[in-house]
């Protein structure tokens, strides 16, 4: 693996691609909810990345810091407008550690199961609540395993093709894995990009929140606070931690 991680040189220059995920529609709701959350504190993203949440969260004069383990996606992040402006650390997530305290830490986009372990995600949510000042949030976006979407006996399930580019997952039921598959025409040539994550139910996350000091605020189906059922395909979860 590249010491980039998954997201190195290549998966950086196209990780913008997806303009939908730019449009007003999709971002506004996240930096809404975001902000709102931070008030007059700073913030601490994890994974920051190429700062599609973090640019328009820091023209909101929130204060944002991240840490992202690629340095590459954070190259992408300088070169853009503001980007010089965001301090980044480049280390772990889990573990790599930030000058001051922050009332608003959040993990978005299902980057949690870049984690591959639970004992790096038990470590991730005690890293985030040294870095909480009491009563500060830890907000977390991440699908629900899409078990009950897979076709029956089967352990792979597409969740996106078209005709340069198909998305496929392949499950790990006995160790909560999977495996998610990019296959994309570029140039007339077939890449394929084979990234493994952890995935976790919300009472899960919930536990580790538990050992790390924080307890369950609020969780929704999404950014506008849809409510959260067992038809949701993700959560927005907010933890708070507690004081002393």
């Amino acid at each position: 693996m590249h010491d980039d991680g998954y997201f190195d040189e290549r998966v950086a220059a196209r990780y913008d691609d997806d303009a939908e995920l730019f449009t007003p529609e999709v971002l506004d709701p996240v930096v809404d909810f975001l902000s709102e959350l931070a008030g007059s504190g700073r913030a601490l993203e994890l994974g920051i990345g190429t700062g599609r949440i973090a640019l328009p969260l820091a023209q909101r004069d929130v204060s944002v810091h991240g840490i992202d383990l690629s340095e590459a996606m954070v190259a992408k992040l300088r070169a853009k407008p503001g980007g010089e402006g965001i301090s980044v650390t480049i280390g772990d997530f889990a573990t790599a550690t930030v000058d001051g305290s922050f009332s608003l830490a959040y993990l978005v986009f299902n980057t949690i199961m870049n984690l591959t372990t639970q004992e790096a995600q038990v470590a991730c949510f005690r890293n985030v609540a040294a870095h909480l000042e009491p009563g500060g949030c830890f907000v977390i976006e991440v699908t629900i395993p899409g078990l009950q979407r897979l076709p029956p006996g089967e352990t792979f399930r597409v969740f996106t093709g078209s005709e340069r580019y198909w998305g496929i997952d392949e499950y790990d039921v006995a160790n909560q894995g999977l495996i998610s598959h990019h296959l994309e025409v570029v140039d007339d040539k077939l890449e394929r990009v084979s990234m493994p994550f952890r995935y976790a139910w919300p009472s899960e996350y919930d536990l580790m929140a538990q050992l790390a000091g924080m307890t369950l605020r609020e969780r929704w189906g999404g950014w506008k606070r849809e409510p959260f059922t067992s038809d949701s395909h993700k959560h927005v979860s907010v933890w708070e931690k507690l004081a002393g």
